[in-house]
């Protein structure tokens, strides 16, 4: 009786979360082409305004030079990009000053001492933010290329839409179908999050570091990054400050329109994710703690719904499966292939490593590594915006 509950409702769990993230897929999409987004006969975005583009490096002269290359080649909007170079000890400063010195628009700010109370990237943000000039202020990481167009789409979906905030998913180059697998799942997670910003849900909120394109008065109306000075997620606590602030999000599936190099393999994308996962759960041991504890407890029900021989059991055991149907519609508007959503059913065990392995290197340390910067856990629990 008991075992058949335990079965019956673990297929009932997995069932629920493919058809959830079947619908929420409905309000999920990739960033409309610019020729959709024009009136007839318009060659370029109406009433395309200033963008000021803010780069925060440390340390990355092996991407800079492409990474600002592609900005710099953005059609359809006037825009200045502001490089902040933070306390790099590499051939970063000496790349962007030779950079802006061909091109105007480049204005590269250095930081050589972090101030007291800050992260380091969150401080350079702010640093960048606070010398731009544009109606529109778009946060991008250093390691992430963009298509030609992409600024010019983003501001004229936010005119069309009233949208106050724009955020993408990055695509990456990944190594494996494993890797997209762990990437499909991840996508996964957020797809409520997109779909709740797309229909103006009041709860809903997200940001991505990738493509954080804001209007700046927006963002100096919500407290930007001084409020965000001690927020590991500083990107996702954006898109919460701003929809604290009544403003409204567009988020998007960027695909190959946004390419981001920040892992190529299953265990590249764990390390990113070391200082991330415990922080999205505001550093709550115990949260941390019940999702391991329910999760293992999932998988050892599904284990022993496979060796049971019954019905239902088998029906337990393979319901992970179920997640293959949506994970396949969202890897089609990646553009990748199918054979890697069979994969995501085995990405579970990989994220629940993940949250592990988070937790416990950060109690370890006591606190978060980030940047050749140590930040005291204390100091983040009590300083973060949640």
């Amino acid at each position: 009786m008991w075992a058949t509950l335990l079965f019956g409702g673990t297929a009932a769990l997995f069932l629920t979360w493919a058809l959830s993230a079947l619908w929420h897929l409905r309000w999920v999409r990739r960033l409309p082409v610019l020729n959709a987004l024009l009136e007839p006969g318009r060659r370029c975005p109406a009433g395309a305004n200033k963008c000021s583009i803010i780069i925060a490096a440390r340390d990355e002269e092996a991407r800079i030079e492409r990474t600002v290359r592609h900005l710099l080649g953005q059609q359809g909007v006037e825009m200045e990009i502001i490089a902040v170079d933070d306390r790099s000890s590499d051939r970063t400063p000496e790349i962007l000053r030779r950079l802006a010195s061909g091109d105007a628009r480049l204005v590269v700010k250095r930081v050589d001492v972090l101030p007291e109370g800050w992260l380091g990237k969150c401080h350079a943000c702010h640093v960048g933010a606070s010398a731009a000039t544009g109606e529109w202020v778009l946060f991008t990481d250093a390691d992430c290329w963009l298509k030609p167009d992409v600024i010019a789409r983003a501001l004229r979906v936010a005119e069309l839409e009233g949208a106050d905030h724009v955020t993408m998913a990055a695509g990456t180059v990944l190594e494996s179908r494993a890797a997209q697998a762990w990437y499909l799942l991840f996508l996964t997670s957020l797809l409520s999050w997109f779909s709740g910003t797309n229909r103006d849900r009041p709860r809903s909120y997200v940001g991505i570091g990738a493509f954080n394109l804001v209007r700046a008065a927006a963002y100096r109306q919500c407290g930007g990054y001084q409020a965000l000075r001690l927020t590991v997620i500083d990107d996702v606590r954006l898109g919460l400050l701003l929809r604290r602030a009544g403003k409204r999000t567009r988020s998007f599936l960027a695909g190959d329109d946004l390419m981001c190099h920040w892992g190529h393999t299953v265990g590249s994308l764990i390390k990113v994710m070391e200082k991330n996962y415990f922080a999205a759960l505001d550093f709550r041991t115990w949260l941390a703690f019940a999702g391991v504890a329910g999760t293992v407890g999932v998988m050892g029900i599904l284990c022993l719904g496979l060796l049971s021989g019954s019905v239902t059991g088998m029906m337990g055991g393979l319901s992970p499966f179920l997640l293959i149907v949506p994970s396949a519609r969202l890897g089609r508007r990646l553009g990748w292939g199918w054979p890697c959503a069979v994969l995501v059913p085995f990405m579970i065990p990989v994220f629940l490593y993940s949250l592990i392995n988070s937790t416990v290197v950060t109690l370890r340390q006591g606190g978060v590594r980030w940047r050749d910067n140590f930040y005291p856990l204390e100091m983040l629990r009590a300083g973060a915006v949640k």
